[in-house]
């Protein structure tokens, strides 16, 4: 067996989970090396299967134990493969923490991934979700994806084409028990090509009094805006953004529009679509602030979940299904959560 194996038995999980939520796992698997993979799936603790693979623990809300083995990759190793082009080629290990690594490939000179600063969980995540703020996603920077399958027993690799991308989506969520991800190569300019557009990134800047914004400058405004809208998870337990925006077709979200003025509206991935603003339609809902012991919403941003301290994950489940209904209701706009969902369904 592996020597970076590790195995714990019912082992707590409120400690690796951003929301703070009690769980337990009744076996906790860790590794360091990605490519001890396919031995330490032979353990015994795995034979049996594997319920869950752990990152940060920042895009999943325990509403129920697992049901089976958790495993947890660790590795640390960040590598510069070679410079072609414009970009430089990096690959991480899946269990490197994500804003470490965007800080470290920007104290390296490579741009593109400062708008992503300060998002929680790890590398291996990040394209699971495929993470996106202030104008960016992760997509737009991997190169490719290392992934073994546990059914076959072999090693894939997806070049970018063939991750299937989609908003805060891909092919491993699409089949999420399917592939574990090993590690990910970032492509990554060489030469700035900064995204600045966003709602409130200039401003910040200009109040920085940063005219002439570095990789490093736009990074720190991203920060600093995230840490006055976010609640940080070793204070108040939160996932971030617990709701996806919503995609219509172009004319029903117009319809909209002419009886919500107020409403923001953005164009979608094409000429068809629009992207709502998921926390204007829970905030217009009135459930900015609002708590049910110690379940609630933030009062800072209507998207986040917050468990002020003792709350269940099921009881922040049950007040993020009532959100959702109120929002169809209101709107006849359906919401979805961004994270998943361990112990019940949707």
């Amino acid at each position: 067996m592996t020597s970076n194996l590790r195995i714990v038995r019912d082992a707590p999980l409120q400690q690796r989970n951003t929301f703070g939520v009690a769980a337990r796992a009744p076996w906790l698997v860790s590794i360091d090396d990605p490519a001890a993979l396919p031995q330490a799936l032979q353990s015994a603790p795995l034979r049996d299967g594997l319920a869950l693979v752990l990152g940060g623990g920042s895009n999943l809300l325990f509403a129920g134990d697992p049901d089976g083995a958790v495993l947890e990759l660790s590795g640390r190793n960040v590598q510069v493969l070679r410079h072609e082009d414009e970009h430089a080629i990096v690959r991480a290990d899946a269990g490197v923490q994500w804003h470490g690594f965007v800080l470290q490939s920007l104290a390296l000179g490579y741009a593109g991934l400062e708008n992503l600063a300060l998002i929680p969980g790890t590398v291996g995540a990040s394209p699971i979700q495929n993470i996106g703020a202030y104008g960016v996603e992760v997509r737009d920077f991997v190169h490719a994806v290392e992934a073994f399958e546990p059914a076959s027993g072999q090693w894939h690799r997806f070049d970018n084409a063939a991750c299937g991308f989609g908003y805060r989506d891909s092919r491993f969520k699409q089949s999420p028990d399917r592939y574990l991800i090993g590690s990910v190569e970032f492509a990554l300019p060489l030469r700035p090509a900064l995204k600045l557009d966003y709602a409130g990134l200039g401003e910040e800047l200009a109040a920085m009094g940063v005219d002439a914004p570095t990789p490093q400058n736009v990074a720190d405004a991203v920060i600093a805006i995230r840490r006055r809208k976010l609640p940080d998870p070793a204070v108040l337990g939160n996932a971030g953004s617990f709701f996806k925006n919503p995609i219509l077709p172009a004319a029903q979200a117009e319809a909209l529009l002419a009886q919500h003025p107020a409403m923001p509206v953005f164009r979608g991935a094409d000429a068809g679509t629009r992207k709502l603003s998921a926390a204007w339609l829970i905030d217009a809902c009135g459930w900015k602030g609002h708590r049910d012991g110690d379940a609630g919403v933030s009062p800072a941003h209507a998207l986040v979940l917050v468990n002020h301290g003792g709350a269940s994950g099921q009881q922040l489940l049950d007040l993020a299904r009532r959100i959702a209904e109120s929002v169809q209701a209101r709107f006849e706009v359906a919401i979805e959560p961004e994270p998943r969902i361990v112990g019940a369904r949707w």
